[in-house]
């Protein structure tokens, strides 16, 4: 990575660009976790751009740094970590400043629920983070048809799923606000090209949001070349199958030489911990393994979905399928909630999941026999399209 970024000092308002135009609201966010730099480095090289061509621009851009003490002390958090801090109760209740990250996560809250509420149109939500290990970049989602959108456009793999192992994200919270939220992984931690990467992802963005038009940005087809390049023999799209969690009385060390989406066989050892040796439970790709000191995940394993199974799904969806789910055997409506089912395991047994899946049921709950499957609020684009 650059060698300034070692005495970089950031702040939280990385910047802003609009000229009055109306248009819709592009949040990036980099550094959520402060050993990430390489999104809010990115940040500033595209607002650099910006600011020096001065390209028409419906609507605004507004970066952010994320855990700003910890990007300044090149740490990954001090007491808590940032991305897990966003749980909706959480946020309500306003809790006492305790900690850096309550402090961190006060301000940030403020500047975004100060800028959502002066939007009137689309709101797409862009976190932008780094991995420990090597490999290609990625895309992540909850799934709903508009994060698909301008997910793939990023030309990368996309993963679904995470919001079934994974609670307290940023991007849930903005995501559950009713808005289009992606998250993008570029790289390496401290690999130049994650910078490159995430300048790609953001100049894209822009431009499928409406906010620029292609001509506008002059290396379009390179930046798409780039994220391409970095993906190449790679399956198009993923769902999670396995969350390894971690703590840190486990002594988990994950075996060297493992990089995003490697392939492995089930029963294949990929760490150890004081409890001897892990094996994957089943054959697939593993992905994000853990190769830093902090961190709740060892490792996930995710295995392909064929296009064509995002295509039904789409179709399903806008005929409005969902609301048949119910008249499967073993399966209801939460009484308190429409976008939650409550499938009874003795009897639902065969492809329900599946088919939940389907429709955009992917949070899971178990209690006893009965599982409680749930969907994200339905992203929009603007009032009244919902999509």
């Amino acid at each position: 990575m650059q060698s300034s970024v070692a005495t970089k000092k950031f702040q939280r308002w990385l910047g802003s660009y609009g000229n009055g135009q109306k248009g819709p609201l592009v949040i990036c966010i980099g550094g959520i976790h402060g050993n990430e730099p390489a999104g809010a480095i990115a940040l500033q090289n595209v607002l650099r751009q910006l600011n020096e061509t001065k390209p028409a621009f419906a609507g605004r851009l507004l970066a952010l740094a994320g855990n700003v003490k910890a990007l300044n002390e090149g740490v990954r958090y001090f007491h808590h970590d940032l991305n897990r801090m966003w749980l909706p109760a959480r946020v309500r209740s306003q809790p006492k400043v305790e900690t850096a990250e309550d402090a961190e996560q006060q301000e940030l809250l403020t500047i975004i629920s100060d800028a959502l509420t002066q939007q009137q149109t689309g709101v797409i939500f862009l976190d932008l983070h780094t991995t420990s290990s090597s490999g290609a970049p990625f895309a992540l989602i909850s799934d709903t048809l508009l994060n698909r959108r301008f997910a793939l456009q990023l030309r990368t793999p996309l993963i679904l799923g995470l919001e079934e192992s994974i609670e307290g994200t940023i991007l849930n919270y903005i995501n559950d606000l009713g808005h289009a939220a992606i998250g993008f992984e570029a790289g390496q931690h401290e690999s130049p090209q994650s910078i490159k990467n995430h300048e790609a992802a953001v100049w894209i963005t822009l431009v499928e949001a409406g906010c620029l038009i292609p001509e506008q940005v002059p290396d379009l087809s390179a930046h798409r070349q780039t994220l391409m390049e970095a993906s190449r023999n790679l399956p198009s799209v993923f769902e999670i199958r396995y969350r390894h969690a971690i703590q840190a009385s486990d002594q988990f060390v994950m075996k060297a030489g493992f990089t995003n989406f490697y392939p492995v066989k089930k029963a294949a050892p990929v760490a150890a911990d004081c409890r001897g040796e892990v094996q994957v439970k089943e054959a697939g790709y593993l992905f994000m393994p853990l190769y830093q000191k902090l961190g709740e995940d060892g490792f996930f394993l995710v295995r392909e979905v064929k296009p064509f199974w995002l295509g039904v799904s789409a179709w399903l969806r806008r005929l409005g399928a969902d609301r048949l789910l119910h008249w499967l055997p073993g399966v209801a409506y939460l009484p308190t909630d429409k976008n939650s089912l409550v499938i009874n395991t003795r009897i639902a047994r065969w492809f329900v999941i599946e088919i939940c899946h389907l429709l955009g049921f992917r949070k899971h709950a178990q209690v006893g026999d009965q599982l409680i499957i749930s969907r994200r609020r339905q992203s929009s684009w603007g009032r009244n399209q919902d999509v």
